[in-house]
């Protein structure tokens, strides 16, 4: 992972060559650079990553992270990744479920009853089975739980809060 978290190139979105472009705007970089300072401070080990250039943040890799911190348990928006070790589903699952957000998860397996069982389990609004959390089509519903966001995007849920239903009901006389 850390390999991979390496090659990303950041720098313009315009150019095709690019992998991750800015945050948003400074104080939103300089957010991300505090949770990340917070938790090496705390302990946290960084395994790559975990520099600010301006809105630009580097992708980051941290393990060890102390409970409590913001990371443990604040949505980042920003390009950083908490490795945690586990030695059961139900370990990992209780991690993930420990927290007041759940947009997307993912789960890596070959056996498809522990990617159901996973998908069951988790307490977020999609599971990719096999594929990373950003994986998207226009046409699935796209949304969280708890903390993360009310309502589902996408074409279909679009449509219904556009439009306002009307039921009409008639009794033939007679």
């Amino acid at each position: 992972m850390v390999a991979a978290t390496e090659a990303y190139t950041v720098g313009d979105k315009l150019d095709e060559a690019t992998d991750m472009g800015p945050l948003i705007n400074e104080a939103a970089a300089e957010n991300v650079e505090r949770m990340v300072n917070e938790a090496i401070s705390a302990g946290a080990t960084i395994l790559t990553g975990g520099t600010r250039n301006g809105t630009f943040f580097d992708p980051t890799l941290l393990e060890d992270l102390p409970e409590g911190v913001d990371l443990s348990c604040d949505e980042v928006y920003g390009p950083v990744s908490v490795l945690y070790r586990f030695k059961t589903l139900d370990e990992a699952i209780a991690r993930a479920n420990d927290v007041d957000y759940g947009l997307q998860a993912a789960i890596f397996t070959r056996d498809i009853e522990t990617a159901l069982r996973a998908s069951d389990e988790l307490e977020c609004g999609g599971v990719m089975i096999n594929e990373s959390t950003d994986y998207r089509m226009d046409g699935m519903p796209f949304g969280g739980v708890k903390g993360t966001g009310l309502g589902r995007e996408g074409i279909e849920f679009a449509i219904h809060e556009m439009t306002e239903p009307k039921v009409v009901c008639y009794t033939r006389p007679g």
